[in-house]
């Protein structure tokens, strides 16, 4: 297990019912872009660590859609979503609903940028129906996830 030396930013937007999250990784974009949308690599770092992850389906591909599980010894955690828009080495458009709480769907932009010298800088905003179900995804604990799952990230990108 390595640790990041790099920060992962979680900013919930003042105007709107927005989270804003920035990471940079030291992978050009078309591996960072890979390992978001290749369900075999997905598995590998998303979410924190010490949870197992089963995708059900994951069709990474406009017009496409997922469907995943987190496990542990207290339960199962599943999300889905449609991809509304995927181009490749530069963004990726979705849903995301945790089916604990389906009545909030959130609308998901991926953004890479090519910083050179083989880094990326990542920015998602995810726009909730509501700033409750923002806070709400916040107070989640969705931080130790993002967070964790960027660290896994930076070691298969390291691979």
């Amino acid at each position: 297990m390595t640790t990041s030396t790099r920060e992962t930013r979680i900013a919930a937007d003042p105007d709107v019912p927005l989270i804003r999250i920035t990471r940079e990784f030291d992978a050009p974009p078309a591996k960072v872009f890979r390992a978001h949308t290749d369900p075999e690599l997905v598995v590998q770092w998303l979410g924190p660590r010490g949870l197992e992850m089963r995708i059900d389906h994951y069709d990474c591909r406009t017009g496409g859609s997922y469907r995943y599980v987190h496990s542990d010894a207290n339960g199962e955690y599943a999300f889905h979503g449609s991809f509304h828009e995927v181009r490749p080495d530069e963004r990726i458009v979705q849903t995301f609903t945790f089916e604990g709480m389906p009545d909030g769907v959130a609308l998901e932009k991926l953004v890479l940028e090519d910083l050179g010298d083989g880094r990326t800088r990542l920015t998602s905003t995810s726009l909730c129906d509501s700033f409750a179900d923002r806070d709400a995804m916040l107070a989640s604990g969705m931080e130790v996830g993002v967070v964790q799952g960027y660290e896994r990230l930076d070691e298969v990108l390291a691979r």
